[in-house]
């Protein structure tokens, strides 16, 4: 496991921290009562992708427009469902790029990318592609193509840890959905069943990378 971690503080960072930090265990429960922000995968722990915003309807569907545009540097398609904290995107895109934009205004507020190798393009049946960020008490969490389960700082973009969540090295693994936090524990599951490899979902603590559990959904 690798840690690293600085921070280089302005306004909007300290903004971003702040709303970021609020993200705990009684946000995420309770995700359902805020209307402002989309703060987990599928909306909720029902993943029920529901909203119950109104300012878009059918009688003022004429008077919307484009507010502006931002060019992300790829061809490739974004198939990431992204979160929203105070104004703030959090979204990822190929090769596990992962992105923090400012709503209001259109602005990149910053990028990581964790450098994939390109060889780990082949472990994955459909595309070097990615579905999503976890949020956890200011820290954004994600699954990479080649395996890897990596923190992030939230405020400023930079990584926190990241730890290696393959079981057996000689398989073909990936790791492409979006990961889910449960009382601080961050789980993730693998992809690689189309190539007859055994699937597991990890449990790791959301602070220090630490393996809390493993299980196994069948028992070869």
């Amino acid at each position: 496991m690798i840690q690293c971690k600085s921070k280089s503080e302005n306004p909007i960072t300290d903004s971003i921290r702040v709303a970021t930090e609020a993200i705990d265990d009684a946000a995420l429960i309770n995700a359902d009562q805020n209307q402002n922000d989309w703060i987990t995968h599928g909306g909720n722990y029902q993943e029920d992708r529901f909203s119950q915003l109104d300012q878009i309807n059918k009688n003022n569907l004429n008077d919307l427009g484009l507010a502006w545009t931002l060019n992300l540097g790829t061809k490739r398609g974004i198939q990431a469902t992204p979160l929203v904290v105070d104004g703030i995107m959090f979204l990822t895109g190929p090769w596990n790029i992962a992105y923090a934009v400012n709503t209001r205004t259109g602005e990149l507020i910053w990028t990581y990318d964790p450098e994939l190798p390109r060889e780990a393009a082949l472990l994955g049946c459909c595309g070097i592609i990615n579905r999503g960020l976890a949020l956890y008490k200011g820290d954004l969490f994600m699954g990479t193509l080649d395996g890897q389960l990596i923190s992030i700082d939230a405020a400023t973009g930079t990584k926190n840890w990241s730890v290696n969540t393959i079981y057996d090295e000689t398989k073909t693994y990936s790791i492409t959905g979006a990961p889910r936090i449960a009382k601080g524990k961050v789980l993730i599951g693998n992809g690689g069943a189309e190539f007859d490899t055994r699937g597991y979902v990890t449990a790791y603590d959301a602070k220090t990378g630490n393996q809390e559990w493993r299980f196994f959904y069948s028992s070869r």
